[in-house]
């Protein structure tokens, strides 16, 4: 697929680069308008907004010059039995010569709830410029490497240079709701001629996460999974009186109480046996991998927020922060639905709670093995209680870990792009976050993803005050197109021991997705083996 037009040459980019900061003011103010729509996919009430921030990119992209299209993806049922639509899903594309490699790139236009009594500094959907930063909800996450693409391209148009890759984009609209829907249609989409062909897909790259840092870029091949809990308790019919009732009863908040508690330390560990027993034993080429990561410890202090508070870590040294953040399993509780949380005192005792607990998983670690331990588990301690209140525990969504050696092409190319922008190595880092969008893409185009974050590691994504820095949004857009320039020049026809090393990658691809591979009929349904998965 080598193309006989090369857009740009290394020495080219000086040019290039000039363009990107002379339209820095344009690039704001396009982002300022897409940050004002608060597409909170997590809340039914702002589905709508969530269309429209998919609708304002495929204006953006028909505008550009590419086959765009809208993907339905049929409606969602809601816990009280109502069901609305689904987001749609945006395809684009640019190019279509068989000279070229094709790239496809995936990005989420939806964002996580923010409102300003949370604790932000500035209203939430305001882009606001402060310190060179650009602070509001969707700046980093995912907003501004989603749109970042778009003015790459205009930027290629604009200068009379043609793209030097075909490049296919997926933007999807519930990645912060789990990304309902998405995996079935990228089966869908995977058959022949269609738009994630294998056959059509040369690389993956994904802009999702975020630098270990603030200084030293990196390149990500590796994350964690997630399976969420929802752990119900339920005591009566309707909330009670804490003076007229309370003493009479079993109360549903005193169980989950417990039950929370026999889930994890006070030193992170999970308490649940069996957990650790698929983790993988670190190695010393992993050891030694960590010397290269920009990590300070009491700058994570600061962006995690402990500094003003007690100023204390999990863990003392570098090494083993990163690693459990990366490479171990954790457990955290998130919260409690049906409890009183308002401001002031409220003395009910409410009738059911609800509280949700994730864990993040690792290599390895299968999502349905984990249902099973941790249902085991908590069904064990619940019987502990002798209480009398129902009890039930199911998953509300789950994902696997995703993990590659960082010695395919598409990563050299990412580090050779990396070079050229930033005038050093990356760091080759792994991220303690989910995107179980990747693995899907890998097996339904059967190419490998390389995730380049442009984020800096104080971005705050589903935080408070989320932000990106100016200097890392326009250097994202360099090097997004640094990086398609780079993968244009990867060899196309490798000689025999070349495309016998390629097939042995494959096998290994292959064998490592074995164990997440999502059954095509039970799509929660991993590691199959059934007939319409051979």
């Amino acid at each position: 697929k080598r193309s006989a037009m090369e857009a740009f040459a290394p020495g080219d980019d000086e040019a290039f680069f000039a363009y990107i900061d002379s339209h820095r003011h344009d690039y704001i103010m396009r982002l300022s308008e897409f940050v004002a729509i608060p597409g909170v996919s997590a809340e039914p009430a702002r589905r709508p907004e969530v269309v429209k921030a998919v609708k304002w990119a495929k204006a953006w992209l028909e505008k550009l010059g590419g086959a765009v299209r809208l993907e339905e993806l049929g409606d969602e049922e809601l816990g009280d039995g109502m069901k609305i639509p689904l987001p749609p899903v945006l395809l684009a594309q640019f190019g279509d010569d068989p000279r070229k490699k094709t790239l496809l790139v995936y990005g989420h236009l939806d964002v996580q709830p923010a409102k300003l009594s949370d604790g932000w500094s500035t209203e939430p959907f305001v882009l606001t410029e402060k310190d060179g930063a650009l602070y509001g909800r969707g700046s980093s996450d995912d907003k501004g490497p989603a749109t970042g693409w778009m003015w790459v391209i205009e930027a290629h148009q604009k200068m009379g240079k043609p793209l030097p890759v075909n490049l296919r984009i997926l933007f999807e609209g519930m990645e912060e709701a789990g990304s309902k829907g998405l995996p079935e249609l990228c089966r869908r989409l995977s058959t022949p001629g269609g738009f994630l062909d294998p056959k059509a897909i040369d690389y993956i790259s994904i802009s999702d996460n975020y630098w270990t840092g603030k200084v030293k870029p990196c390149i990500t091949h590796g994350l964690r999974g997630n399976v969420y809990f929802h752990l119900e308790v339920t005591c009566s019919t309707k909330d009670m009186h804490s003076g007229v009732i309370g003493g009479g009863v079993h109360e549903a908040m005193t169980d989950l109480a417990k039950l929370f508690a026999s889930l994890v330390d006070s030193s992170g560990k999970i308490l649940i046996p069996g957990i650790y027993d698929d983790v993988a034993p670190v190695t010393e080429k992993e050891r030694e991998a960590y010397k290269q990561v920009d990590f300070d410890l009491e700058t994570f202090k600061v962006d995690a927020g402990v500094d003003g508070v007690h100023g204390k870590l999990l863990h003392g040294t570098k090494e083993e922060v990163l690693m459990h953040r990366w490479r171990y399993p954790t457990l955290s509780l998130h919260g409690i639905q049906g409890a009183f949380d308002g401001v002031g005192s409220k003395t009910v005792i409410p009738a059911k709670v609800i509280g949700k607990f994730s864990m993040r998983t690792v290599p390895h670690q299968q999502p349905d093995r984990i249902e099973a331990l941790t249902k085991k588990y908590v069904e064990e301690e619940f019987a502990k209680l002798k209480s009398p209140n129902k009890m039930r525990i199911f998953v509300d969504k789950a994902s696997t870990a995703w993990y590659r050696e960082p010695d395919d092409p598409n990563f050299a190319a990412a580090a050779a792009a990396t070079r050229r922008v930033h005038k050093t190595d990356p760091a080759f880092t792994r991220e303690g976050g989910s995107i179980p969008i990747t693995e899907v893409l890998e097996d339904v185009c059967e190419a490998v993803c390389v995730h380049i974050p442009i984020g800096a590691s104080d971005d705050g994504a589903h935080s408070q005050n989320e932000k990106i820095d100016i200097e890392n949004y326009l250097n994202g857009m360099k090097l997004m197109h640094c990086y398609m320039d780079e993968l244009s020049r990867l060899p196309s026809a490798p000689d025999a021991p070349a495309r016998a090393e390629q097939a042995a990658d494959e096998a290994r691809r292959l064998a490592a997705n074995k164990w997440r591979r999502r059954c095509k009929v039970q799509l929660m349904r991993f590691g199959c083996d059934c007939l319409e998965c051979q």
